[in-house]
């Protein structure tokens, strides 16, 4: 499932307007990055100066790397780090992907036994089961919540710090049944937003509510996992097509946003607004797609604390990120949950204004800076780190 696919609009700083849904999918489907395009000083990129290291850095801080394993995930690290990391490679490693691919293997059999006779639901090109009831989708939906929780645990992540708000006293607590309960909400959130760090963030959403996600078209015939992403009532994208297909998601995200906030058996939505991952320090300009609905929403902060190796998915590859990761023998993840989010009048008339004070709630609940880049300038860090010249050209309006 490709976590950079789970907002459906465009940045609150460019071109968008609450009726216009066709331009809702991804502003990142406009030719941003070309080799070819001239600088502004009208020079072939080629005889263009190359940026260090550190300029890069300064300019893409949402997505520099940290830990011990640097840039790329590819630094030298210490001897001790090393023996670890050999020590890992042949004992947690082998044990962590059987069990994971176990738990897969389990969710994906409980999946076919409950759609078994079912015909799932075909509309606007989408093909899920969301809208299964009964027995069903309560076998699901708590199968599915157990069995990602034990997959963060064979991951590593023993222990999940939640802490959440109380309205009523203003202040913190660290009940888990408590930040889990609605039932005294003026309103239920028809959509979760959340600050996006890493691959684990879909795996904690799921455990923590099984929410449905946005996520590319293919994701839905690949083995095992295609029918799961059907019974979490998934959205699916073709983020390289340009075809009709595009304002009827946008429509179907919009749609399930509003059926979840009036109706507490729909499964609610989840979206990450910022588009892409950081190095978890930053927060990305938010997109519109979670607040065209002008339904409540569930503000979600996640942080990943470390000492070796950083949970992040940001300028490394997907297959380092996930050996590293599951090679470390403790990993931690904190969650803040904040109270639902009603808008007023006027952000519901205006989605880049809701958009932007969600965000800059997360960023100061969450101690997060702020940072006006995104998934664009992000393809230009990492075509830079890997030697790869590009440049960013003016974005269209």
């Amino acid at each position: 499932m490709d976590s950079e696919l789970q907002d459906l609009s465009s940045n609150p700083q460019s071109h968008s307007s609450p009726s216009n849904l066709d331009d809702k999918i991804d502003q990142d489907d406009h030719p941003l990055l070309s080799p070819t395009t001239p600088t502004g000083d009208g020079k072939s990129p080629s005889s263009a100066p190359p940026a260090s290291i550190e300029e890069l850095e300064k300019k893409y801080a949402a997505y520099v790397r940290h830990d011990m394993y640097g840039t790329m995930g590819r630094g030298e690290v210490p001897l001790t780090e090393k023996v670890l990391l050999g020590i890992a490679l042949v004992t947690l490693l082998p044990v962590r992907v059987v069990l994971a691919t176990w738990v897969v293997v389990l969710y994906y059999l409980i999946c076919r036994v409950c759609t078994l006779f079912m015909t799932p639901n075909r509309e606007d090109e989408q093909e899920d089961y969301a809208h299964m009831g009964g027995w069903r989708r309560s076998v699901l939906y708590c199968s599915g919540r157990v069995l990602s929780r034990v997959m963060l645990f064979a991951f590593g992540f023993y222990w999940i710090q939640e802490t959440c708000w109380d309205p009523e006293i203003d202040g913190r607590i660290n009940n888990q049944v408590d930040c889990n309960d609605q039932s005294q909400e003026i309103e239920r959130p028809g959509v979760i937003v959340s600050n996006h760090v890493s691959h684990m963030d879909i795996l904690y959403h799921m455990s923590s509510s099984f929410p449905s996600f946005v996520a590319k078209r293919s994701v839905g015939k690949l083995p095992l996992v295609g029918l799961i992403s059907k019974c979490l009532g998934c959205v699916y994208v073709q983020r390289e097509s340009k075809s009709s297909d595009t304002k009827g998601v946008s429509a179907v995200v919009n749609e399930r946003i509003q059926e979840a906030h009036r109706d507490k058996s729909a499964p609610m939505m989840m979206l990450f607004p910022e588009g892409t991952t950081t190095n978890g320090d930053y927060i990305l300009p938010f997109k519109t797609g979670a607040f065209l609905a002008k339904a409540p929403v569930l503000p979600v902060i996640l942080k990943y604390p470390y000492e070796r190796f950083s949970p992040a998915w940001d300028s490394i590859s997907g297959v380092r990120h996930v050996i590293l990761l599951l090679c470390q023998f403790v990993n931690n993840l904190t969650v803040t949950r904040l109270p639902v989010y009603y808008p007023s009048q006027e952000e519901k008339d205006d989605p880049k204004l809701y958009a932007e004070n969600v965000r800059r709630l997360i960023a100061r609940e969450g101690k997060l800076i702020m940072s006006d880049i995104g998934l664009a300038e992000k393809r230009v860090y990492h075509a830079a780190l890997n030697g790869r010249p590009t440049v960013l050209h003016q974005k269209e309006d």
